[in-house]
């Protein structure tokens, strides 16, 4: 019986990539994108490149919370069950702007967005389902001040802090929802990709990534790790763990394991999304 794969950010780089080898694993695919146009090019080409893939597209801008509950009210009529869900979408803002909805965008896009979007689909996951939150090494360098989040110094963005910062929400969003889930016959990681080589990684990124993880990876390489974590059998007692490039377990960093804040942002994203 195929299973069904939800995913976000399937035009470009690894997850495109991971759209295509989901759908060549047998995978109801249903992508999310931002610009329709584009992912229904990505549909048609991995129909060509996988014989008998079945794919959907459904539009949701990740920085629209309004646009997030339109996605996820389509899927829902669309899925009876949802065997895996992978928060790929992500972006770098390089100035600040804001989301719809008035907050930071790389923040809104890369952190509220998935949080809410995971919440509103949670219930729909069938039993041994698994959440994929793709994050980032950057983690480590990164600080949360959930004032900030809320009451910003505008002052004070910088694209990399920001950037990291979504990073780390990524983890602390993985290790809360862990718990909340070890009893309901489902599991959520998180993941480094490696230096993954798009069209959005920008100049500053680009130097300092391969300090973090040395070489820059193609989309292919990227996306072994998401795929590993959402198919491979070896994976499926994984819950509430980070994965390096490699596919290996590894601690995240000693702010993401504080239970206090991945509590205290947890209760705030509700709070923040409406829920």
């Amino acid at each position: 019986m195929r299973k069904t794969a939800v995913i976000t950010g399937t035009t470009h780089g690894i997850g495109r990539v991971t759209a295509r080898e989901l759908a060549r694993a047998n995978c109801r695919v249903v992508m999310l994108v931002r610009d329709r146009q584009a992912g229904e090019r990505v549909r048609q080409e991995i129909e060509a490149a996988a014989a008998g893939a079945s794919l959907g597209v459904v539009a949701c801008d990740l920085a629209s919370l309004a646009s997030v509950r339109r996605a996820a009210e389509e899927i829902l009529t669309m899925c009876p069950a949802i065997d895996i869900l992978i928060n790929n979408a992500g972006v770098v803002s390089m100035s600040r702007q804001t989301t719809a909805d008035g907050f930071e965008l790389t923040f809104g896009t890369n952190h509220l967005g998935p949080f809410l979007l995971t919440e509103l689909l949670r219930d729909r996951m069938a039993s041994g389902g698994r959440i994929v939150n793709v994050s980032s090494r950057m983690h480590f360098g990164a600080t949360l001040d959930l004032g900030q989040v809320e009451y910003p110094d505008r002052r004070l963005y910088r694209p990399g802090a920001a950037y990291a910062q979504s990073k780390l929400a990524n983890v602390l969003h993985s290790f809360a929802l862990a718990r909340r889930i070890r009893d309901q016959g489902l599991s959520v990681s998180c993941l480094h990709p490696g230096v993954v080589r798009t069209r959005l990684l920008p100049a500053w990124l680009r130097m300092i990534k391969p300090a973090l993880s040395p070489g820059i990876f193609e989309a292919e390489r990227g996306a072994r790790t998401t795929l590993y974590l959402a198919l491979d059998a070896a994976a499926s007692g994984l819950n509430g763990v980070y994965v390096d490039e490699h596919q290996r377990v590894q601690p995240a960093s000693r702010l993401a394991r504080s239970e206090a804040l991945q509590e205290a942002l947890w209760v705030a994203s509700q709070r923040w999304v409406g829920l």
